[in-house]
């Protein structure tokens, strides 16, 4: 079932080809501060603050462990959450080696005060291409409404659930986090559009979540 629903929404939307990121900065460091921005925000905010940060050519390791936490918090505003989101950056970045990325754990990530799972998981998955499938709301909602899973399903039950019925790849994880996003933003929204949903005949619609 778990595949079927991931060659379902493959077929219907194509490959997604995340993360979005410029040719301008360091992939690995643009891809995380991506992740820590994201939260509580939609990607268009996060693209507004990320352009701030280029265009004020901050977007470096260097200059991000030492620029001045006001003049951080201004930069990155229109993400929200902007006071604790300046933190958790600096935070990242003087606690992470760049030189070093292949030591760089999931316990690393969690140990930083501000990164939760679906953060640390989106920088391992997407910035340094390891096998690991990102939880969000937008997965827990559709899991369950396909009643294949509990509403209050653990984030750490609901990952391996998935990742022991897929095969262990990095593009997969990549695209069927992507598409189960892409998906719940045509469809599984919290209020579902059940016309036209390619997932239509799977789905438990008693289950609203």
């Amino acid at each position: 079932m778990i595949l079927k629903i991931y060659d379902t929404l493959l077929k219907t939307y194509g490959y997604q080809d995340w993360w979005p990121v410029s040719t301008t900065a360091d992939p690995f460091l643009e891809i995380s501060l991506g992740a820590i921005l994201t939260q509580n925000t939609n990607w268009k905010n996060v693209e507004k603050a990320l352009q701030n940060l280029q265009t004020k050519k901050v977007l470096n390791w260097k200059t991000l462990q030492k620029i001045n936490i006001s003049i951080l918090q201004e930069l990155i505003k229109p993400a929200g959450f902007y006071k604790r989101k300046s933190t958790t950056i600096k935070n990242f970045v003087k606690t992470i080696n760049p030189q070093k990325k292949e030591n760089i754990t999931r316990q690393t990530l969690l140990n930083i005060k501000g990164i939760g799972k679906e953060t640390a998981d989106s920088i391992l998955l997407y910035g340094l291409e390891k096998p690991i499938f990102v939880v969000d709301t937008y997965t827990k909602r559709l899991f369950s409404r396909l009643g294949l899973t509990k509403k209050d399903i653990k984030y750490d039950e609901l990952q391996k659930l998935i990742q022991d019925k897929i095969p262990k790849n990095t593009h997969i994880y990549q695209e069927y986090h992507a598409l189960i996003v892409k998906h719940a933003k045509e469809h599984c929204k919290k209020k579902p559009i059940c016309t036209k949903c390619p997932l239509e005949s799977l789905c438990n619609k008693n289950v609203i979540i």
